[in-house]
């Protein structure tokens, strides 16, 4: 079995036993308000994360595309005007679609 098998399945054992231990814990302390602040909010800060470094890089290099930056851009205005997600997503796509058309890639 190779080592990327390997890393996969390591992973996916993770992400079940992971699971499986938020099944498992206590209503109590799913019922504390910090709790489920905390709860509420990682997710957001993750994809948040993801969507930043997804921006600026390439592989391992970073990577300053107009294109992207527009839409990033286009979506965070959408954002601050509280804009359902899926006219965020919209309007990102097309905002970098249009510098894309535009030749700023």
């Amino acid at each position: 079995m190779s080592a990327v098998w390997i890393a996969v399945l390591a992973t996916s054992g993770g992400c079940y036993l992971l699971k499986l231990a938020g099944l498992t814990v206590p209503r109590r302390v799913l019922a504390n308000p910090r709790m489920r602040r905390f709860a509420e909010l990682v997710p957001v800060a993750l994809l948040a994360a993801l969507s930043g470094v997804q921006t600026v890089t390439a592989g391992q290099s970073l990577v300053l595309a107009p294109a992207r930056l527009a839409g990033m851009a286009a979506a965070m205005v959408a954002l601050l005007l509280r804009a359902p997600f899926l006219v965020v997503i919209v309007v990102a796509a097309a905002a970098a679609a249009a510098a894309h058309a535009a030749g700023l890639s």
